[in-house]
């Protein structure tokens, strides 16, 4: 899905950008030029950028529990 649509910027790139490091909004908008036209994708880029954040975070514990 299109989450900035000014600059033609999507959930799969954010997401890209959260495997290749970027943690932040200011990381998003310095490399993707995220919410730096009219402003209205920050929160969208915002919570799908929590939502990978959130799966990194949970996945040490999934194989941790495999691995047990």
């Amino acid at each position: 899905m299109i989450v900035c649509v000014c600059n033609n910027v999507s959930d799969r790139k954010i997401r890209q950008a959260a495997e290749e490091g970027m943690t932040t909004l200011a990381d998003l908008r310095k490399h993707l030029d995220v919410g730096t036209c009219c402003g209205k994708c920050h929160s969208c880029a915002k919570q799908v950028l929590r939502e990978c954040q959130e799966t990194v975070s949970i996945l040490p514990f999934s194989l941790q529990a495999m691995a047990a």
